[in-house]
């Protein structure tokens, strides 16, 4: 209700609001069976088949959006923590906002 109450004296209030959501992002590795498979040996161990699978490689992918639509994306360096303070510091150092 506090909401509503002060967009009917600031109606110019939503379109200041910044929002974000976060996302993992992980990379694939998309190599078929056929294309992994290697000249060997009868003596040598079968290999391993390939698969589908996430690497190693993970990363976490912020997305800032207001009334229009995005306003900056920024990938999280690793080991930091997406918090309040963090949105902060990053949209304070943000020139597009």
């Amino acid at each position: 209700m506090d909401l509503l109450q002060r967009t009917e004296n600031e109606p110019d209030l939503l379109n200041s609001i910044i929002t974000c959501d976060e996302t993992w992002v992980f990379t694939y590795d998309p190599e078929t069976k056929r294309q992994s498979m290697q000249w060997k040996s009868t003596s040598s161990p079968r290999p391993k088949k390939a698969r589908m699978s996430c690497s190693k490689f993970k990363a976490t992918l912020s997305v800032y959006l207001d009334i229009q639509g995005i306003v900056m994306a920024e990938w999280v360096p690793s080991g930091e923590k997406v918090n309040q303070q963090y949105d902060i510091e990053v949209l304070t150092n943000c020139e597009n906002v």
